[in-house]
């Protein structure tokens, strides 16, 4: 019998035109894991010279995106007058709070040269008091972040505390988030002292207690256990989860308490674009950009 009661299930791909990306959460019967709400893995994907991402100006409230990459780079450009290149363990921690717009492009170049792009985008919900916080943009170089060795394998801390280990990065909630590389034969106890705690499969295959987990798998594992987790190949996982912040509304780019704060996010931003996005408006254009993703329809549930 398994040691574990891990509830385990698969990202959903899409193609975005050549480049894939595996929606994990928010998942029919998991919406969150702790304050996690979005979970993404991007590729791997190879761009020929001349092709890369082009992510136009969208806006967010109500959360705090992480970009975490294995290869490749990502210039980010925001409202609040942020333009910088990511790369490899970096950390981009954007807080939306009240509203931020951003946007995400390949870099010149990588763009010219061609590259290759693999990583994961995150989002994570703010607690009710700082739902509405003003805005902010932290970058933290993969030099800034822990980097410890247990139980054979090697982990980055990219947000929170884990294992004695506390990130530079500012939060505002109780938080982990690790890379793990996994040589075949590592174990580590998932001794992680964080109300929720989940695993995810970016590559090789990994046993949690006695049940395999397999690239594109996440498992959420039960709050009374703390079961072993053991490479049987060369792998690459990611370990997140924390305190829970209770339910939240997800729709488009925003995340709220209510269906009210979604709507009128929606209207501000629709307002805004309408009105050539003023300096003054709650939504604002990240310099160099003259491009925006009009909202969709709103989802009906």
């Amino acid at each position: 019998m398994p040691d574990t009661h891990a509830r385990k299930f698969s990202g959903r791909t899409r193609d975005l035109g050549g480049f894939e990306v595996r929606r994990v959460l928010p998942y029919a019967k998991q919406r969150m894991v702790g304050p996690f709400i979005f979970f993404d893995q991007m590729g791997p994907a190879e761009f020929a010279p001349g092709d890369g991402i082009d992510v136009r100006p969208h806006p967010h409230i109500g959360l705090a995106t992480v970009t975490y990459l294995f290869d490749g780079a990502l210039q980010h450009r925001d409202s609040l007058g942020e333009d910088l290149v990511i790369r490899p363990g970096d950390v981009n921690w954007m807080t939306a709070g009240h509203g931020v717009v951003h946007s995400e492009r390949t870099p010149d170049q990588e763009r010219a040269a061609g590259h290759r792009m693999y990583g994961i985008q995150t989002w994570v919900a703010l607690p009710l008091d700082h739902q509405d916080m003003a805005p902010a943009f932290f970058h933290h170089p993969a030099a800034s972040l822990p980097d410890f060795e247990r139980g054979g394998a090697r982990f980055r801390l990219i947000l929170g505390t884990a294992w004695g280990q506390e990130a530079p990065v500012a939060v505002f909630s109780p938080i982990f988030y690790l890379h793990g590389e996994m040589p075949a034969g590592s174990e580590v106890m998932l001794d992680i002292d964080h109300d929720e705690r989940a695993v995810y499969v970016v590559e090789g295959r990994v046993i949690l207690g006695d049940d395999p987990v397999e690239p594109g798998e996440m498992a959420v594992l039960a709050s009374d256990e703390t079961p072993r987790l053991r490479a049987e190949q060369d792998s690459r996982i990611m370990l997140c989860g924390g305190r829970s912040l209770g339910a939240r509304v997800i729709d488009w780019n925003f995340v709220g308490p209510d269906r009210e704060t979604i709507a009128r996010a929606r209207e501000d931003w629709t307002r805004a674009a309408q009105s050539g996005f003023p300096d003054t408006g709650r939504f604002r254009l990240p310099g160099g950009e003259g491009e925006h993703i009009p909202a969709p329809e709103p989802v009906r549930r």
